[in-house]
């Protein structure tokens, strides 16, 4: 049973947060949680969070089936990030010029399933 949860419009650059994504990418439930937890990133906050979201998606369709579910038995089966909509603003430069400043914001996606399946 997939379970997927989408955080849309993080404040990050999808090139930032791709390198978190790609460590947990094929592992464990319990073992990117202690890879996030751990990771130097900024990116691995709303990772984390995009990952419990998807647990929890995946616990209430459980419960709705009448099935039960372990976390223990729950894999990262598929965990991407897209570009979102860049912000752009501009930021005084030398003799009054305008110089172009983006924020770039991401999308999150992570799908979670059992391990057997």
């Amino acid at each position: 049973m997939k379970a997927r949860a989408v955080a849309r419009f993080v404040g990050m650059s999808a090139r930032k947060v791709r390198l978190v994504v790609d460590q947990i990418r094929g592992k464990r439930v319990n073992d990117a949680y202690a890879l996030l937890q751990f990771s130097p990133k900024s990116a691995a906050e709303p990772v984390g969070k995009t990952l419990r979201s998807a647990v929890a998606n995946a616990q209430v369709k459980s419960q709705e089936q009448g099935a039960g579910l372990d976390v223990d038995d729950l894999v990262v089966r598929e965990a991407y990030v897209n570009e979102g909509p860049t912000h752009r603003r501009f930021r005084a430069a030398a003799q009054g010029r305008p110089a172009p400043r983006r924020k770039r914001t991401s999308h999150i996606t992570v799908v979670v399933d059992r391990k057997d399946a």
